[in-house]
Formats: C-alpha cells, sequence, structure tokens
C-alpha cells in the first residue's frame, strides 16, 4: 500500500485486538472470527500483537502467525498495524522484517521498555529500526508502561525519517496534538492511544485513535471518530458519554483483562489471560456487567446520556469500595 493512502486509511479507528486464548493456547479460529466481525462493524484498520493482544507473553512464532491470520482473513479489505516493539532494537528489525514479509501495512512501534534510554538512545534505536525495514512505521509513545516519554524534540527529528508516518500517542496529555503540530505541521499522522480522552484529543487537531474499547464497540467508536472529524463537538461528546460508563468499569483492572471479559459477556469470547496477568475480580466484572446494560438501554440524548453516565459511573464506584 503506498504511503500517502496508508496515511488517509489510517486516519479513523485502529482496534488494538485481544488475543484469544484457550486452555493456554491461541485461539486461531476465534481470533479470525474477531477480525471478520470487526471488518463488518465498519473498523477503519486493525492492530494485532500490541499491549492488547498481550504482547509480552507471545513467542515469536505466535506473533507472526496472528499477523498473518490478521492479514489473510482482512485481505487488503483494512490497513493492517503489527505490533512488533521490544527493547531491544535487533530482535524489532527482526520481527518488523517478519510482519512485513506476511504482508503487514505498517508496525506500531513502542519506545524500549525496562532499559529506559535517553533520547538520543530512543532516536538511535527508531532511526536503526526504519534504515533496516521497507514498512511504514508508526511510533508509540505510552511512558506509564515503558518508564521514557518521546520528548517533542524527539518526536521532531524521527517525522523527518521518511518511513515513519505516525505516532500512537498514550500519554493522556491534551495539547500534545497542537504541540506536535507546531513543530511539525502535519508529517506525521497523531493517533489517541487512550480511550478515556480520545475525543478531547481528536477534537484537539488529532487524526484518530487505536483504541481497546473498539474491541468490544467497533461501530459506536467509528461513529464517536466520525463526529470528531467532521468538527461536531456535541455529538462526540454525547458518544463519549455513552461509553464512559465501560471505560470507568474496565479501569478497575490492567489491559486487557477488563476488555476480554466484556468480549466474553458480549459475544461469548474466552477471557483468559495468560500469566502474569489473572482474570478480572468479580467486583470488576460486575462493573463490566453493569456498564454494559446502561449501553445497550441508553438514551443517546445529551442530557439523558449525561445523566445516565453519572448515575452508572457512581454505582461503578461505590461499588468498587
Amino acid at each position: 500500500m503506498a504511503y500517502d493512502e496508508l496515511r488517509t486509511r489510517l486516519r479513523g479507528v485502529t482496534t488494538a485486538l485481544v488475543t484469544p486464548f484457550e486452555n493456554g493456547e491461541v485461539a486461531h479460529k476465534a481470533f479470525a472470527e474477531l477480525v471478520e466481525w470487526q471488518i463488518g462493524e465498519g473498523i477503519h484498520a486493525l492492530s494485532p500483537c500490541g499491549t492488547t493482544g498481550e504482547a509480552p507473553t507471545l513467542n515469536t512464532a505466535e506473533k507472526i502467525s496472528l499477523i498473518k491470520t490478521c492479514v489473510d482473513v482482512s485481505a487488503g479489505r483494512v490497513p493492517i498495524v503489527a505490533g512488533t516493539g521490544t527493547n531491544d532494537t535487533v530482535s524489532t528489525i527482526a520481527l518488523t522484517s517478519a510482519a512485513a514479509a506476511c504482508g503487514a501495512d505498517a508496525a506500531l512501534i513502542v519506545t524500549p521498555y525496562y532499559n529506559c534510554p535517553s533520547q538520543e538512545g530512543l532516536y538511535r534505536h527508531f532511526e536503526a529500526v526504519a534504515r533496516n525495514v521497507q514498512i511504514p512505521i508508526i511510533l508509540y509513545n505510552v511512558p506509564k508502561r515503558t518508564g521514557v516519554d518521546l520528548s517533542l524534540e524527539t518526536i521532531e527529528r524521527l517525522s523527518e525519517l521518511p518511513t515513519v508516518i505516525g505516532i500512537k500517542d498514550a500519554t493522556g496529555e491534551l495539547d500534545r496534538p497542537k504541540r506536535i503540530v507546531r513543530r511539525i505541521d502535519d508529517r506525521l499522522i497523531q493517533l489517541s492511544g487512550h480511550d478515556a480522552t480520545a475525543v478531547s484529543f481528536n477534537l484537539e487537531r488529532g487524526d484518530g485513535m487505536i483504541s481497546v474499547i473498539s474491541n468490544v464497540l467497533p461501530a459506536t467508536t467509528v461513529e464517536l471518530y466520525e463526529a470528531c472529524k467532521r468538527a461536531d463537538a456535541c455529538a462526540a461528546r454525547t458518544l463519549g458519554f455513552k461509553l464512559k460508563p465501560l471505560l470507568t468499569a474496565m479501569e478497575q483492572d490492567t489491559n486487557p483483562v477488563p476488555v476480554k471479559y466484556a468480549l466474553h459477556h458480549r459475544r461469548g469470547l474466552s477471557p483468559d489471560v495468560r500469566l502474569p496477568l489473572v482474570g478480572v475480580s468479580e467486583e470488576t466484572a460486575s462493573a463490566i456487567r453493569r456498564a454494559c446494560a446502561v449501553i445497550d438501554h441508553v438514551e443517546e440524548t445529551p442530557s439523558a446520556l449525561i445523566a445516565q453516565h453519572q448515575q452508572a459511573v457512581l454505582s461503578i464506584t461505590l461499588a468498587a469500595r
């Protein structure tokens, strides 16, 4: 896929796919069915083998198999953005090359975690990957999980590399899109990696989102993005209120534990996770079920959504105490 076409098609909602497990093994059939359902619901792109896909617990063969399944099922209908980042530059190059060979359209590469490199180290890591692979790269900045934050200066330097086309920003800093645009104009597509602030992010010059909640509610998440795209803040925030009870419930545990339970509750997908993650507590499961019930019966008017959102959040918060 040509870079300009890819940049256009990634402006929207990319689902950060979960990885279904059965008896400890990757459930390839369930994964393929999830991919097909997501595409049918109108999602713009798909991203396997990221944080939500439990990449740290997947071996290389499993990652390659999942990426290939995603590419094969999609059959070109939506772009596939493979999670290929590690905290080792050589391994990242190898996995990114393998993803490209499978037919992935782009690679989502997280900043190296645990080793806490300097800004110069971060630049050289991404520069080495960009130099050695023939696939577009989306930077992934998630300081809460990695312990490092890509500075605006480093983002500006990386934006000059021809294969770096975008950034997934999970800092939750709502002014980031404007600050980045002031430095580099629109050289990078800017994608929210934080569902709770995705509405504000996209109303503030963002270009879309790589979303967790779209695993469960893809069509609603796409509708939310489309409202942001046409600068309809009222509609966007109304839809944000619709999603808020489930987002609040899912914040009670570590991603992807809650979203896998939500998929289990709504679509029968296995909620199993791999150690060191464990399944949801009954309190979190109950909160998710209540949130889903609110979403299913919500009145889609701003005042009704705000009232129902406040009641649902209060109920979930009190139950968690």
